[in-house]
């Protein structure tokens, strides 16, 4: 690696840093990029290329991380909504649905005896939301092939 690549890498520790620990406030690329001191779209390209995900997908899975502790701990649907920095109760629950697969008042409502018995650490682990959830497929992507004529 040369040292650019690695001074890049650095600016977007901090910036990955910056979401882990300020998920909650109102976040934008702007505001992450200025933390990661480049410009917004070169941050967007360079997050990418360095964690997988865009900026926004990775402040959201924070989001959904720290809503799925709270709706476990028995926190209402809006509460949690709320808590994790989300303004929107149904674009919250859309994504909720989304990464984790299931509503949040569906996942409230389940019980959570073993994560409870774990120790946090692991606990984290084991709950966090998948990285990279499967990309929905579009409705020409869904249609079956016509046979031939």
């Amino acid at each position: 690696m040369t040292p650019q690549e690695l001074s890049n890498l650095a600016h977007l520790r901090r910036a990955r840093d910056l979401i882990d620990r300020d998920f909650a406030r109102p976040l934008d690329v702007p505001a992450m990029a200025a933390g990661a001191l480049m410009s917004p779209a070169h941050f967007s390209r360079q997050f990418k290329a360095a964690y997988g995900e865009t900026p926004y997908n990775y402040l959201m899975t924070r989001r959904i991380e720290r809503a799925m502790a709270l709706l476990r701990a028995g926190a209402s649907v809006t509460y949690a909504c709320m808590e994790v920095g989300c303004t929107s109760l149904g674009s919250f629950s859309s994504r909720f649905t989304e990464v984790v697969g299931i509503p949040p008042s569906v996942y409230r409502e389940r019980e959570h005896k073993a994560v409870k018995a774990m120790p946090s650490c692991v606990a984290r682990q084991h709950t966090r939301p998948p990285r990279n959830p499967p990309r929905k497929l579009s409705r020409i992507e869904e249609a079956p092939a016509l046979p031939p004529s």
